[in-house]
């Protein structure tokens, strides 16, 4: 068995009774084992961060304001730009003002990031999630 390491955590009250509630839902017996798979879930997603020059592939999910003057351009142009990172798009449309666009990515690690931020910076995008995986 590994060795466990003991660490002191602080939340904002709201925080931890909405998570003890979250966990109590879905079933876990012990606050320490929902922290550790929050962390590893956390540690997961962002671990492709790290490995700049590694193959990657997964999906970029956005949801942005469509009325935001100019913004589907820069995001169409943005994705033509990074052209051969861009498998595929899918786009959504949620309401009467927002859409979720959803790209499949592959390609350099840095790249993908480059592209995410880009993403994720323009004004109008409300939402940005990576979901890449080691391949």
């Amino acid at each position: 068995m590994s060795k466990i390491v003991r660490i002191g955590v602080t939340f904002p009250p709201e925080l931890l009774k909405d998570f003890d509630e979250i966990i109590s839902t879905m079933g876990y017996e012990s606050r320490s084992k929902a922290i550790q798979d929050a962390v590893r879930l956390y540690v997961s997603e962002r671990k492709w961060l790290k490995e700049e020059d590694t193959y990657q592939t997964g999906v970029i999910l956005m949801v942005y304001d469509h009325d935001v003057r100019g913004l589907e351009s820069e995001l169409t142009e943005s994705q033509h730009h990074y052209g051969a990172l861009v498998s595929s798009t899918m786009h959504i449309h949620l309401g009467e003002h927002d859409c979720l666009e959803v790209i499949a990515v592959k390609g350099k690690a840095s790249e993908i990031r480059h592209l995410s931020n880009e993403l994720a910076t323009r004004r109008g995008v409300k939402i940005l999630k990576s979901m890449i995986v080691s391949v």
